[in-house]
This record gives structure tokens, sequence and C-alpha cells, in this order.
């Protein structure tokens, strides 16, 4: 327990018996417990979880090799099963990519009621990033551009895994909808975004050693850039419903119309034709007005979760 606070970690493993013990081993002392879920591994994870060295209660979870969210997913829900008290879900991977020390910070800002939910960022860990391949820190950069526009909110490094949520944020979240693959922590930075809960990212180190990916870089981007555009949408959208629209959701909507009128040849505007007619490139227009939209959406996930916070006390 830590503040008075249940801890759980969540960690998600698939074929890691050269790591899985010195995971759970290296835990802190503030873990009640650890819940591995043996996500179709055809090595000995399971076998060697169950009985490792850990500070902590261990329960090992079989999944069916659905992939890491659906993993996540699973660890999530059987600590809600287990815990009616409050408590903190930490997610973890099981290849020993996480450095235990950096617990403490991050769930500081849950235990201190500055976030619901906070994301380790690699990026501003003077370690961490250094040692990141180069490729993945491409990757990283690109991806952090485009899930801060479908969040609606700056996010430094969406693909980092260690992440601390408050039950608070399990209780309310929709079990029916979610994202099984790699692309999980974009799926719920959005809608987290969407629901109103508070986001915090703080400094972690990841530990690179020789692993390979197991990302094919072409189909990632295909279907995980699918994903954030429909999200985006539902999220913008629900924001339009009564008792929740806001004048920031409205411009932002206004502005992203004009942008898809000046994008779309067959749409057009009074204000685009003016424009456009004084020298203006539709394509220079579209980026205005969709840099506007984005501007006024920082705004309304502001204002949603000043909200959020103003119902809850």
């Amino acid at each position: 327990m830590h503040h008075g606070r249940l801890l759980g970690v969540v960690i998600p493993a698939r074929n890691e018996e050269e790591h899985i013990e010195a995971v759970l081993s290296s835990l802190p002392e503030m873990v009640d417990l650890a819940v591995v879920v043996n996500d179709g591994s055809v090595d000995n994870t399971g076998a060697l979880a169950s009985h490792a060295d850990a500070p902590c209660d261990v329960v090992v979870l079989e999944g069916d090799g659905d992939g890491v969210g659906a993993s996540i997913d699973r660890g999530h829900q059987y600590l809600l099963s287990l815990w009616d008290s409050p408590f903190i879900s930490v997610v973890m991977a099981g290849d020993g990519q996480m450095n235990p020390d950096d617990m403490e910070t991050l769930v500081h800002p849950i235990i201190t009621n500055k976030a619901d939910h906070v994301k380790g960022n690699r990026r501003l860990h003077p370690d961490g990033y250094n040692r990141m391949p180069k490729q993945r820190q491409r990757a990283t950069a690109v991806l952090s551009w485009f899930t801060t526009l479908a969040a609606g909110q700056p996010i430094g490094d969406p693909q980092c895994g260690y992440t601390a949520t408050s039950s608070k944020v399990l209780n309310a979240w929709d079990w029916k909808r979610s994202w099984a693959g790699y692309g999980y922590p974009n799926f719920w930075l959005i809608n987290l975004a969407k629901q109103g809960f508070r986001l915090r990212e703080v400094p972690v180190q990841s530990i690179y050693r020789n692993e390979v990916s197991g990302i094919k870089p072409l189909a990632f981007f295909m279907s995980v850039g699918w994903m954030m555009a429909i999200e985006h949408h539902r999220r913008n959208l629900a924001w339009l419903r009564p008792g929740r629209l806001t004048p920031h959701t409205l411009f932002a909507l206004m502005a992203y119309l004009l942008g898809w009128s000046a994008a779309l040849p067959f749409l057009s505007n009074d204000l685009e034709v003016e424009l456009v007619a004084r020298g203006i490139p539709p394509l220079l227009l579209t980026v205005f007005f969709w840099s506007l939209a984005h501007l006024f959406d920082r705004g309304a996930t502001r204002v949603h979760q000043e909200l959020k916070l103003h119902e809850a006390t």
C-alpha cells in the first residue's frame, strides 16, 4: 500500500521467460499485487512467474494471444473485481525495459490528486531517450504529433507503456470498446481526453538491450493511424451532445469544417471563395483552419477536464 492506496501492477507478458523473474523480483515494496497476464506464451513465462521471488503476491492470468492491449484490459479488470477501495493500477512490460525505481514518480501525481492517468515519457529522461534506437526516436516523434492532434492535448511519448491509472478511471471505463494491439496507448489517450480525465507525463528511463520489435511499421501506422482518426472524430462529436457543448467545441467544429471545405474541391463557401480570390492557396487555407481547430480543441479538452473535476467535488 502506498499513501493509503492499494497498488497493483499489471504485467502483460508473451514469451518473456528470460526476463519475467527479474521483473517481478525488482518490484518495489509498496506494490500489493502483481498480475502477470501470460498472453499465449509458448515458453515457460507462466510457470516462472508463478514461482518468482517477488516482494508481493503474484497472480498469473492466462490469455489467448489476443494482444498487449487485451492483456492489459484483463489485468485492470481483475484488480477491479478484487478491490473495492481506491487503488492505482500500474502497467509494466514483462521484458524488463521499464525501471521499477521510477514507479513512485509515476504514481505521485495520482496520490496528490494532480492527475487521473500518468504516462511515462522517455523523451524527458536523459538516459532513456538517448539510448532509444534512432528508428524508434523518429517513429515516436511522428506518433507524438498525430496523437497530440487526436487527443487534443500535448502528448510527448504516446507509445511508452509505463503508466499509472486511478481506479476512478477504471470504474468509469467502457470495457466493451478497446484496442487489442500495439496502438492501445493511443486509444486510451484519446478516450481519456474524451471523458475529461486529467493526464500527466513524467520522466522514466527505458532500458534497451538487443530486443527485436515485433511491430511491422507500415501495417502499424496504417491501422493505428486509421483508429486515431476515427477516435478523434468520435471524441469531438461526443462533445456536441446537450450539456457538453462549450464555445471551444463549437469554434473547433466550425474551423474544422472550414478546413474540409478548403481541402475538398467540390465543397466551397463564401469565405473560402473570397480568400482564394485574394491569392491564398486552398492548401494553406486548409492548414490554417485545421490549426485553428486544434487550438480550440485543446481549449475544449481543458474545459472538460475542469468540468469533470468540478463534478467530482
